[in-house]
């Protein structure tokens, strides 16, 4: 009987441990614990956030609190891109959240660079019809980039007053790719915001987009000039992009004034970037998805390494994400969709033109507000070079007359070259990370967290090494 006693007064103390002040409307957003997870000392949360209860339009998030101390802790809001893709799948379960799927993609790994570790971090899946965020109306399904922040809006409010403990906490606005569109586009929402609130104020500290699409008659032309100078398509097809093909006021899905060699060559240079080159990253191997897809069906180790990253990860995650009781301790899919969770949307239609919208305006108007904005390339990506995102900083520094305050060059970490970096008027940086790729968390984690944790602290990347060269 005592024995019995004791634990049971062990599981309560736990309980409470776990619980700690969790207000009692979060009660049921709290994740116990993920199936096959490491124990870990911070608590997670995931659920749904209504935007629009008239048209049944609910976005999904994860919420993971920071290691130690989290209550004197920043925010970090995290998003993907696409248009379309999740930002849970993505940034929290393959980038710089606390854990990875293992290899059998029946449980989970601690990620050791989790960017959680100076930061809490919420993970949202938009627009809906996104992984598990959806609409019981399904004209919500085609939407665009205005939909998409004002839905954002509407789930931030909603979710600080579910977690008000937060409101009063420094805010960072971070994500990748197409969130070059999303994080500036919500910025301004919620800087719109705090102009009309007599009440709460999002208290926004910083904004840092890696990879992003910026300005589409930059960022195309530095895909081919990228593929060209590493190798990846002869110098005729080459010349005759750079010479043929006008990129300027480039729109899409639908170039004007290129002519039939121009086409000719961009059809040839896009086929080199195919099966058997991952364009986000053109120097891992790629995954086989028919040997991976067997093997963990029958409950194989399929873990495929390259250069120090697992290239099957996507597929161990999509297998670990649709497992029942994933999704029950994670309370998602509470309407049973009728598809499966996937990385990106199959059922969204998304408006292919905004893609043009020109987003340097929008950093500016952020910038003008004190706000200080980081840009940040993996330097291995093809598909948004460092060479457009580099060139469009620098015009916008020209457009704020910023003089530079730090010169362009190498920044370290461990001693070792981290990246390039340069700064402007003490509130706009570039940086690049040194054999990152498009999700730079993914492919350099170190090096990405190395400079997250620069970026909340307000640091600068220390640009000299404490090792002298020697002849």
């Amino acid at each position: 009987m005592g024995m019995q006693w004791f634990c049971g007064l062990v599981v309560l103390l736990s309980w409470v441990a776990l619980l700690g002040c969790v207000h009692g409307e979060q009660l049921d957003h709290l994740v116990l614990r993920l199936p096959d997870q490491p124990k870990v000392g911070f608590r997670q949360f995931a659920g749904y956030i209504d935007v629009d209860e008239k048209t049944g339009k609910s976005l999904f998030y994860y919420f993971v609190e920071a290691e130690g101390n989290a209550k004197k802790k920043p925010l970090t809001l995290w998003l993907n891109g696409g248009p379309g893709c999740s930002s849970i799948g993505g940034g929290a379960f393959t980038e710089l959240g606390p854990f990875f799927p293992r290899g059998d993609g029946r449980g989970l790994v601690i990620n050791p660079k989790s960017w959680n570790k100076v930061s809490n971090l919420l993970f949202i899946e938009s627009p809906a019809g996104v992984g598990w965020s959806y609409s019981n109306t399904t004209s919500d399904y085609t939407c665009g980039d205005e939909s998409t922040a004002r839905d954002m809006h509407m789930f931030l409010v909603k979710w600080f007053d579910k977690y008000p403990e937060y409101k009063s906490r420094d805010f960072f606005l971070t994500g990748e790719s197409y969130a070059g569109h999303y994080i500036p586009q919500l910025a301004n929402a919620l800087l719109d915001h705090n102009m009309h609130s007599n009440d709460f104020k999002f208290k926004i500290k910083g904004v840092a987009i890696g990879n992003p699409l910026l300005r589409l008659d930059r960022d195309i032309p530095s895909v081919y000039e990228f593929i060209w100078s590493h190798g990846m398509i002869s110098d005729e097809i080459g010349l005759t992009i750079m010479n043929e093909c006008d990129f300027d006021d480039y729109t899409y899905p639908s170039p004007h004034n290129e002519t039939v060699s121009c086409n000719a060559a961009i059809s040839k240079a896009n086929k080199v970037v195919g099966d058997y080159v991952n364009g986000y990253d053109v120097i891992v191997d790629v995954c086989y998805p028919s040997i991976v897809q067997q093997e963990l069906r029958l409950r194989k180790m399929a873990t495929k390494m390259s250069v120090g990253v697992d290239v099957c990860m996507t597929y161990e995650r999509k297998f670990y994400f649709n497992l029942p009781q994933v999704q029950k301790a994670l309370h998602a899919n509470r309407t049973k969709l009728p598809y499966e969770w996937s990385m990106c949307s199959n059922v969204l239609n998304y408006s292919e033109t905004d893609g043009n919208i020109n987003i340097l305006p929008l950093l500016k108007r952020i910038i003008k507000h004190h706000i200080p904005v980081w840009v940040y390339s993996g330097d291995q990506d093809s598909v948004v070079p460092l060479m457009g995102s580099r060139t469009l900083v620098k015009e916008l520094a020209h457009d704020l007359n910023f003089k530079v305050t730090v010169p362009y060059g190498a920044w370290f970490h461990k001693d070792q070259v981290g990246g390039w970096a340069t700064e402007y008027g003490n509130l706009l940086t570039f940086a690049t990370v040194r054999g990152a790729a498009h999700m730079v968390p993914y492919a350099q984690p170190g090096r990405a967290f190395h400079l997250f944790s620069s970026f909340v602290h307000g640091k600068r990347l220390p640009n000299t090494t404490k090792i002298p060269m020697t002849d």
